[in-house]
Order: C-alpha cells, then sequence, then structure tokens
C-alpha cells in the first residue's frame, strides 16, 4: 500500500513537473520581475518625475522594482519606437502623452510606429495646466508685460523638442498676438530648464511638475497658467486666456503597453495602477506639484486621447505649424 501511494505521488510531481511554470501571459503570474517605464522625457521632465512617483507606489503593492528608462528625442518618436517593438507581455510599459498621442500624429507625416493601432491604452495618469515661465532678470511682471517686451526685444522660448506640446505653446502665443519669438528645441524639459535658469533662453512654457522646483527655490517666476481656469496649486497667476483671448494648451499623461499584451495581464497592470493613483500620499504628491490625479478605464483613455488629437490638430491649425512630410 505504501508502495502504491509513494508511486502515485512520484506521479504527481512528474506531472507538475511537465507542466512547468504559469504562462507568462497569467495575470496570477504577473508581475515577477520588473517593469520597464519608457518614458518619452529627459531625466526632471514631468513624465521622469510621475513616472517615479507612480513607480515607487507600484513597487509597494507589487513587490517588484519599475525601472524608469528615459528615452528623449524626436518629440516621443524615439520612446515610442522602443515601446511598440518591445515584447508585449506587460514589462514594458510607455508613459506616453499629447506629444506622442497629439503633436506626433498630427504634425508629422511618416512615424515608425502608429500610435493609436501599436498600443493598447491602460489609464490616465494625470493632467495639468501648463504654467508660463520665465528667467527672473527678464522685465516682465505678467503676461501683457511678457508680450509689450517681446514686441520690441528678441525673445527665445525653449520646448522639449520640436513640435511638442511646449513648442506648440510658444508658437500659439506667436500667432495669437503677432510675435516672432524664437523657438529653441531641447532633448527635454530638463535641459531646457537649466538654459532658462542660466539666462540663454527666456521663456518656457512648460508643466508645473518639472518647473515647481525651480519655482520653489526662487530660480524662475511663473507669470501665467494655460488652462481654461485658475489652477488649485497656483491660484494667484491668471490663465493666458485672460490676457490673451482663445489661448489654451494643457498637458496629459497616460500608461500604454504593445497592442499585443493580452488581456489579463493589462487588466492586473491597469489594477496595480488605479490602486496606486488612489493612494492619498500620491495625490498629494502629484497635487503640490500641479497635476490632478487621473484613472479611469482603458476605453475612457482611448476616447480622451481621440479627443486630445482633435484640439492638438486646432492648436497646429491656429499657430500655423507647418507639417513634416
Amino acid at each position: 500500500m505504501a508502495h502504491r501511494v509513494s508511486s502515485l505521488v512520484a506521479s504527481i510531481i512528474g506531472c507538475a513537473a511537465s507542466l512547468g511554470p504559469a504562462p507568462a501571459h497569467s495575470a496570477h503570474a504577473y508581475p515577477s520581475k520588473p517593469i520597464r517605464f519608457v518614458v518619452n522625457a529627459s531625466p526632471g521632465g514631468a513624465p521622469d518625475i510621475l513616472s517615479r512617483a507612480l513607480g515607487q507606489k507600484l513597487t509597494e503593492s507589487t513587490g517588484q522594482p519599475i525601472v524608469v528608462d528615459t528615452r528623449p528625442g524626436g518629440g516621443g518618436v524615439i520612446a515610442g519606437e522602443i515601446a511598440a517593438r518591445a515584447a508585449p507581455d506587460g514589462y514594458t510599459v510607455v508613459m506616453t502623452g499629447a506629444s506622442m498621442f497629439g503633436a506626433l500624429p498630427v504634425t508629422r507625416k511618416r512615424l515608425p510606429f502608429d500610435p493609436f493601432k501599436d498600443f493598447a491604452p491602460i489609464t490616465l495618469v494625470a493632467d495639468a495646466a501648463n504654467i508660463v515661465v520665465i528667467h527672473p532678470n527678464l522685465p516682465a511682471k505678467d503676461v501683457a508685460g511678457l508680450i509689450q517686451h517681446a514686441r520690441s526685444n528678441p525673445v527665445m522660448f525653449a520646448s522639449s523638442g520640436t513640435l511638442t506640446p511646449a513648442h506648440l505653446a510658444g508658437e500659439l502665443l506667436n500667432a495669437l498676438v503677432g510675435l516672432k519669438m524664437t523657438h529653441v528645441a531641447y532633448k527635454g524639459a530638463g535641459p531646457a530648464l537649466i538654459d532658462l535658469i542660466s539666462g540663454q533662453v527666456q521663456l518656457f512654457i512648460t508643466s508645473p511638475v518639472s518647473a515647481a522646483p525651480h519655482l520653489q527655490a526662487g530660480r524662475l517666476r511663473a507669470l501665467a497658467t494655460t488652462g481654461t481656469t485658475r489652477t488649485t496649486a497656483h491660484p494667484e497667476l491668471p490663465t493666458m486666456a485672460e490676457t490673451v483671448p482663445g489661448y489654451e494648451i494643457t498637458q496629459w499623461w497616460g500608461l500604454a503597453v504593445p497592442v499585443a499584451t493580452p488581456a489579463p495581464i493589462r487588466a492586473r497592470l491597469h489594477e496595480e495602477v488605479t490602486k496606486a493613483l488612489r493612494a492619498p500620499d500620491l495625490r498629494a504628491r502629484f497635487a503640490s506639484q500641479g497635476a490632478a490625479v487621473g484613472g479611469g478605464t482603458p476605453q475612457q483613455l482611448a476616447e480622451f486621447m481621440q479627443a486630445e488629437l482633435k484640439r492638438t490638430r486646432k492648436i497646429v491649425e491656429m499657430a500655423r505649424l507647418p507639417v513634416e512630410q
């Protein structure tokens, strides 16, 4: 009898061994190793800052490290191509936003990936009105003063890359009030802010997330925000539209994965990210940097992306920007 039991146990163990580990697309097994966040920004930019904050919460809940892989350049082309070609296993996630799903499809005819066909949305992470920041030595105390100064003096405005939201923001101001400010493109908000602080450029219309540390330290001066209403983070600042009617441009950030990523993996990732975004400490951290926490279903993010695409196209038309062939 004992021999028969032993044989049965051995048989069961052998069968279990032959089955091997749980398949990689099993939501139970995910995540079992570090997850890479591909970020289309340089260190110090809003996507980088937000990714690290979110990644910290995800590490706490999943027990797996979140590796932030900053890939600036091309207005999101480099990061997008890397993420689109990655294995669709849930271990490569792109922190995307207004650049990849707004500016790129509108301003560039040829891309090495299709933002709307090659990715599956997960959820909106955050959004924010931009903030207009200048070098403290610039003799402008408000937007009207900035416009007056730019009419009679050369002004260079920074961006985090050609045809990115920051570039569109400066060109929109040029178009609406008839200025000729010169655009200077950088590989992200981090290097742009360094040159703004040193006085190499005079103006940057960027996210409050990347500008916050420099404003708090007094290295830059803020003039306005760019949404339709004043923000809770900077209620003392007027909107650009209060001086320049029709001016509105905002930023947003969301997560997406290669489209072939199995549905159970996408669902588990959405569950973990949603839980992290509900954490009071993360919400407070985002708010202190001028960003509103996102959330919602993948379908809601997909619909939001389509709406943002239309809004970006309108901005490009208003700013009379050429479309790259």
